[in-house]
């Protein structure tokens, strides 16, 4: 058996209500001049602990202009204000956006090296100040993950910084945080998580002590996302979904995703299509092409979303597939790329787009030639 590598953050609590942990833990720290990154949203809900971290604090940082996915100006821009306000630690509360930043923040604060210089693997040398994150919404896995995921315009094109350094200090997945997510957000940051799961074990280097998490992800959020997309009040299924996608991110450090993330990508920077909705409307077609390099594997999943088994391994597969899509139609997501306004012209671009995310690419069980990439954008439309 292969050797494989968690990095998980020192601390990690879930369970309803945790924020007020992270609070005690964060005072108990001595630290005095954090930087808090978060929404608006959140932060009108968070009245009461913002007030607890300002007494136990010299001076807290805000900033909620975090709106979308984040690019590079962005990261630079709150990096100035870090500095600018001699912060001892970063605090994210909030989507993966949100966290994605404040890794990164936290990773190059030191001034030691640059943005542009880390995109890739293993490229950033420490980090020095100290970081938490509490996720607000249950997709993404930022808060467990070595992953920070950021636009770049100058070559159009969304980039992953990778690193273990990027893994926080201490997470805090709080349901309850989650409560107030509207459905279309719910639906598609779920179907993130799902996807996560699913490219998981289904990855040409899936590995037995990742498969419990994905497995077990896809039992929890193919049972419950329709319950917390239906009724955000319902902590049962916000839990549950939570849960799944904490499983789901702590598959990304030793195994990661693979072509749905991939041919996703050119979708987000090209046509601002959210992460999500992007996952989700490709997530079928690159199962079906996927289906004879990993027809067991892909069985497996089938029954974890409630498919019967079939006959045959394929048979069950394919009932698999069609719970996604049903998934995906309850949840009210778009299912062809035609629903996005993206022209079928364009595909030509997305292919050599996407073709350039080796990274993950090459954990596909089915090699994506220009030929297969083309075969899953043109079945998406």
């Amino acid at each position: 058996m292969r050797p494989v590598t968690f990095y998980l953050p020192k601390t990690l609590v879930f369970g309803n209500g945790c924020i007020s942990q992270f609070l005690s833990d964060f005072a108990a720290r001595g630290l005095r001049r954090p930087l808090v990154l978060i929404n608006e949203e959140v932060l009108r809900q968070l009245t009461k602990e913002m007030d607890t971290l300002r007494h136990h604090c010299d001076q807290v940082t805000i900033d909620a202009s975090i709106l979308g996915e984040p690019d590079v100006a962005l990261v630079e821009r709150i990096l100035n204000l870090a500095r600018e306000a001699q912060i001892d630690s970063v605090i994210g509360i909030g989507g993966g956006s949100i966290l994605d930043v404040a890794k990164l923040v936290a990773a190059l604060y030191d001034g030691g090296q640059n943005l542009q210089e880390v995109f890739g693997i293993g490229k950033l040398k420490g980090r020095s100040v100290y970081l938490a994150c509490l996720p607000t919404t249950a997709g993404t896995g930022s808060e467990v993950s070595p992953n920070s995921i950021i636009f770049d315009p100058e070559d159009n094109l969304k980039k992953g910084v990778i690193s273990p350094y990027l893994v926080p200090d201490a997470s805090y997945v709080d349901p309850v945080l989650t409560r107030t997510l509207p459905p279309n957000v719910t639906a598609s940051t779920g179907l993130d998580a799902l996807t996560h799961c699913i490219e998981a074990y289904t990855n040409k280097f899936a590995h037995p002590a990742v498969d419990l998490y994905a497995l077990e992800g896809v039992r929890l959020l193919g049972a419950h996302l329709r319950r917390a997309v239906e009724n955000g009040e319902d902590l049962d299924a916000r839990a549950a979904v939570a849960l799944g996608s904490l499983y789901g991110g702590l598959c990304l450090g030793p195994v990661n995703t693979a072509a749905v993330h991939a041919l996703a990508y050119p979708l987000g920077s090209r046509f601002h299509v959210a992460h999500g909705v992007s996952n989700a409307v490709l997530l079928p077609y690159v199962m079906e092409i996927n289906l004879p390099a990993a027809v067991e594997r892909y069985a497996e999943i089938g029954m974890a979303l409630g498919a019967e088994p079939g006959p045959s391994a394929e048979v069950t597969a394919r009932a698999g597939i069609e719970q996604v899509r049903a998934l995906i139609r309850d949840c009210g997501l778009p299912q062809r790329l035609s629903e996005l306004n993206i022209p079928e012209e364009a595909i030509d671009e997305m292919v050599d787009s996407a073709l350039t995310v080796t990274r993950l690419l090459k954990n596909n069980p089915l090699e994506v030639t220009r030929e297969v990439a083309r075969a899953v954008y043109s079945a998406a439309f």
